[in-house]
């Protein structure tokens, strides 16, 4: 909506709104496909229009499809064979564009802009593509794909006589062999093409995607279809809030500290931080060293007020954060969400089978879905030595003893079965009780993938 007032520039920018939240178009596809000739432009074009319910728009919808105020003179430009001003194609393109039916359903632009000039004239009219697929195959291809190049008169679908004959034959019947199909004229277009296109590539180079068309057609929708669902990333400012959980020894503090150094975000850890209040002797620092001289947990309020003021500070504020060895359990969880430290992105990954045997961490989802996991998936445990397998269990349901198979430890782990009963309560109460907190549970096999992973996602 911001972009559209920005472009518009109303008079009235409050009735402007409820016009454009009536529309309800957001989605509304808005695509550009570009290419030399025979490439496959129409091909693409018909197929994404017929896939989104989008209004396709090309050179020939709009000199002999449409009524438009102006296709009289274009077509009064193309019967004494000259060549149609850019003006001229950039108002028809706005007159078309304008209209309800691709203000609703969206459109596909097919060829156009063709230069620098006529994209610089769309941009004037308000017309920003969201998607511009850029095809492209090598001239010996391109003249060899136009010389069977072969058009339906009735639905306008382009066939080639080797790479893309009907099987109808009614179909193959009405087939005619385009106009201008001289191996000179496509050597003139393809000269002409390879002119304009790096002024256009250069205007639309942040929402451009590039996809060979020397492939199977199958091959080649399948990549436009997969970018032009894709959402670019956004420019508004972004301050990382991340919180990561698991049981000990799963690296928490080892990832919070890569993330923190590879995007410059305050790294918390929650015992460091305890242990730092008491060393300067602060007021919360006096509260909390008889608990850390005795070894005794600090209560959670301490905890609370101390992460509270730390995260309200400007340096977190400003470049963000990532949390580690907080929450633990339900009540801490429930009692971080009433406090209003609630991070901003949420996770979901899928468990192995094979680890569903005693990891905790390798459930599909939590009981409210509000959050996600990333879990690990390691052949290492997955041997079960009864056979049995843990029931299954519904969203939010916490496995008692007696629904465990019998368990020995991990060889080398030094782990007996009531230690790893202990690591599997406490890594299930959170999953189970904790909502709108982003939360990891991770094995060490998995701490490169996982740091991978997240770092992708930070920086889309």
């Amino acid at each position: 909506m911001l972009e559209e007032l920005l472009i518009h520039k109303p008079d009235d920018p409050i009735e402007f709104m409820i016009n454009h939240l009536k529309q309800n178009n957001d989605d509304a596809p808005k695509i550009c496909i570009l290419g030399p000739p025979a490439s496959g432009k129409t091909t693409v074009a018909m197929w994404l229009s017929k896939h989104f319910d989008a209004i396709r728009v090309s050179q020939e919808t709009l000199l002999f499809n449409e009524t438009l105020a102006l296709t009289e003179e274009a077509k009064a430009h193309k019967e004494k064979n000259q060549k149609i001003p850019n003006a001229l194609w950039a108002n028809l393109i706005q007159e078309r564009l304008s209209n309800v039916d691709c203000i609703k359903q969206g459109w596909i632009l097919e060829g156009f802009p063709e230069n620098q000039e006529q994209a610089w004239m769309l941009q004037s009219f308000g017309i920003f593509p969201r998607h511009v697929v850029m095809l492209y195959a090598s001239d010996t291809v391109l003249i060899e794909r136009n010389s069977g190049k072969r058009l339906d008169p009735l639905t306008q679908e382009v066939y080639h006589t080797t790479f893309d004959w009907p099987s109808d034959p009614l179909v193959q019947e009405r087939l005619v062999k385009p106009e201008d199909l001289s191996e000179q004229e496509v050597s003139k277009k393809l000269l002409e093409y390879h002119r304009n296109f790096p002024e256009v590539f250069q205007i639309y180079q942040k929402v451009l995607k590039s996809i060979n068309a020397d492939q199977p057609s199958v091959d080649v929708l399948s990549q436009v279809l997969t970018y032009v669902q894709t959402r670019h990333r956004s420019a508004a400012p972004f301050t990382p809030r991340i919180i990561f959980c698991g049981p000990p020894g799963s690296g928490k503090s080892l990832q919070a500290a890569l993330i923190a150094q590879k995007y410059g975000v305050v790294n918390i850890c929650c015992g460091q931080l305890l242990k730092e209040a008491v060393a300067d002797n602060t007021n919360l620092g006096e509260l909390i060293k008889p608990y850390i001289d005795n070894g005794w947990p600090v209560p959670d309020n301490l905890v609370l007020e101390l992460l509270t003021q730390r995260l309200s500070s400007l340096e977190c504020l400003t470049d963000g954060w990532v949390l580690s060895g907080f929450p633990r359990d339900i009540e801490q969880a429930e009692k971080l969400q009433k406090s209003q430290i609630n991070p901003n992105s949420r996770w979901k990954g899928r468990s192995d089978e094979r680890w569903q045997y005693r990891a905790p961490w390798a459930m599909e989802e939590g009981k409210k879905g509000y959050f996600s996991l990333i879990c690990p998936t390691s052949p290492s445990w997955s041997d079960c030595p009864s056979g049995e397998r843990i029931p299954s269990l519904g969203k939010g349901t916490t496995p008692h003893s007696d629904q465990l198979p019998p368990q020995r430890s991990r060889p080398g782990s030094g782990r007996t079965p009531e230690m790893r009963k202990k690591i599997l309560r406490s890594a299930w109460k959170p999953i189970t009780g904790m909502s709108r907190t982003w939360r990891i549970f991770m094995k060490r096999p998995f701490m490169s993938m996982l740091t991978k992973t997240l770092m992708l996602s930070l920086s889309s």
